[in-house]
């Protein structure tokens, strides 16, 4: 494997800035955690507020810097020639440094109430969620956006030959510019700024994130798997389709309560029930794409980040986000901890994971270290999905909890009486935080380290086969038999039977016998089962999917070209 195009190698510096966006966001996040448990615990010098605005920040910003280098690794191989005006990428670079450092220093004026008023704009920030940062960090952010469209849009060929990669990445880094404008302005009244806000925040997040997401999943696996463009074009095509299908009225469910017509919560219910569709196809997608023609698993930290990344998806985007965003169920769960467990898993599940994916297929190829080691990578992987599992369902059951005594039994947050109803899964926050730590650290390590670290060589294995870089062949019987599309939809099926339970554990606060008699158990009962039987069977088909990939026999792949870059055809 070998580069190609030498501007490929700018994408470099885009996946290392990640890593250390991602690291200091996991640290905000350990702050978090821990004051969930103790609130005095840096109280006064990171209060709450403004350890959760930097996280969620820096969250944003890190994904982000995955998606360019992603973008820009594999703009050349779309476009068969070197990116334009390499000099205005390097500038994106330092402008992505000077957004992060200033987002880090202005949030914290925050604290002091600082906002930077001038001409009716918040110039440093304006504490809107998810859109914290000031008017000036809004503007640098455009610019930077428009940057990545300019040298994309004019990387790639002429528009009558694309196919529908270039046609979802393109569409996708332009809309990033022109969805972000909604986020640049300040309204005072706050139903129509609330509905501007979540005209970036879901447009932007849920519609062309998930644009992007399918287009680079979709050539990822072109690159490991050597899939036929045509299917994965198809792929991509409906997948982006059905993405802006639902998505675009689906909107409407984040309208239920700050003053819209009522008429939003009927279409905002139905077409929010519509939105997992695209994601139960990117699911059947992948699925078909790794075992199309049972070619070994030669990369495994790349896909099995890219599994994670679909199946996150399908979990946090999908299954938690169908359970909570009807009418009847939002009633309860909106505004509390049910929501960050949906959040974490979407966010950091489906669109964190797949930086993470390009960045192990990438820098590999850039550093020259085909075989490296895997085992960090796959090590790290495992701790991560674990935490960040973990942390999603402790969320979810301590929202359960809360919905029940400050929202049926109308106890007080200022009374400490809620707080100690989620004590328990106050605490585990942060164990599972710790968890998901420890996966992060050797992630950074294993990147920041990789192809500069001294290896020895792989030592045979008696029955063949080498230990170190390339998956073990195992048993073709057993969990490592190869996986069936009947499997696999079994599979499915099991995931969205657990959140059918979810969403009748919340619906049941609806019946008299919890609303009015203020009795817990059929909703604690359904969330006890639902919850965690989720992750458990998410949790083994990770398991089962990839113990399927890594049981193929060591073959000698196809023989392909010296580098990783197939000619794709595009279509006139």
């Amino acid at each position: 494997m070998q580069i190609e195009y030498q501007t490929q190698r700018l994408s470099l510096r885009f996946f290392m800035l990640m890593l250390v966006l991602f690291l200091l966001q996991v640290g905000y996040g350990l702050v978090l955690a821990t004051q969930h448990v103790d609130p005095s615990v840096q109280a006064g010098t990171i209060n709450f507020n403004i350890a959760r605005a930097e996280h969620l920040n820096l969250g944003i910003l890190w994904i982000l810097s995955g998606f360019i280098g992603a973008i820009l690794f594999v703009a050349p191989l779309l476009a068969r020639r070197e990116m334009v005006a390499p000099w205005l990428i390097k500038l994106l670079f330092y402008a992505l440094i000077v957004i992060a450092v200033w987002n880090f220093f202005t949030l914290r004026l925050a604290q002091y109430g600082i906002a930077g008023w001038w001409h009716g704009q918040p110039w440093l920030q304006q504490g809107l969620e998810y859109l914290e940062a000031g008017r000036i960090a809004g503007v640098l952010v455009l610019v930077g956006f428009a940057i990545l469209a300019y040298v994309v849009l004019r990387t790639f060929p002429p528009v009558r030959q694309w196919n529908e990669i270039h046609w979802g990445l393109g569409l996708g880094v332009t809309a990033l510019m022109a969805v972000w404008v909604f986020g640049l302005f300040y309204v005072a009244r706050l139903d129509l700024q609330e509905y501007f806000r979540w005209f970036v925040v879901h447009y932007w997040v849920e519609g062309v994130w998930e644009v992007i997401h399918i287009s680079l999943v979709g050539f990822l696996l072109v690159l490991m798997f050597k899939v036929d463009i045509k299917s994965v074009g198809f792929a991509v095509f409906w997948g982006v389709a059905l993405v802006w299908l639902s998505g675009l009225i689906g909107n409407a469910h984040h309208y239920f309560w700050i003053g819209t017509p009522e008429f939003w919560q009927f279409w905002g219910s139905l077409f929010s029930a519509l939105e997992p569709l695209p994601l139960v196809f990117c699911f059947w997608h992948i699925y078909l794409d790794a075992h199309t023609n049972q070619r070994p698993l030669e990369n495994a930290p790349a896909f099995y980040f890219i599994l994670g990344s679909v199946v996150l998806e399908q979990i946090g985007a999908g299954i938690l986000g169908f359970s909570m965003t009807f009418a009847l169920t939002n009633v309860w769960s909106h505004g509390t901890w049910v929501t960050p467990g949906h959040a974490h898993l979407a966010l950091f599940g489906t669109f964190g994971m797949l930086g993470i994916a390009a960045a192990y297929y990438a820098v590999p190829i850039m550093r020259k270290a085909p075989d490296y080691d895997q085992r960090l990578g796959k090590l790290g992987f495992w701790l991560v999905l674990t935490g960040v599992l973990g942390l999603a369902f402790a969320f979810a059951l301590g929202g359960t909890v809360q919905i029940y005594v400050y929202r049926i039994l109308g106890l007080g947050w200022f009374g400490g009486d809620v707080s100690r109803a989620m004590g328990l899964f106050k605490l585990l926050l942060p164990m599972f935080g710790i968890t998901f730590t420890f996966g992060a650290g050797i992630l950074a390590y294993d990147l920041f380290t990789l192809g500069r670290r001294v290896r020895a060589p792989a030592a045979a294995d008696p029955r063949g086969v080498l230990h170190g870089d390339a998956a073990l062949p195992r048993s073709n019987t057993g969990w490592g038999r190869p996986l069936s599309g009947f499997e696999a939809g079994i599979w499915l099926m099991m995931m969205w039977v657990f959140g059918g339970i979810i969403t009748l554990g919340l619906l049941s606060f609806n019946l008299p016998r919890v609303r009015v008699l203020a009795d817990p158990t059929l909703p604690y009962l359904l969330a006890g089962v639902g919850y965690p039987g989720l992750l458990l069977v998410t949790l083994a088909f990770v398991w089962r999917f990839l113990a399927s990939l890594e049981a193929r026999a060591s073959l000698p792949s196809p023989t392909v070209a010296a580098n990783v870059l197939l000619p794709l055809p595009v279509r006139s």
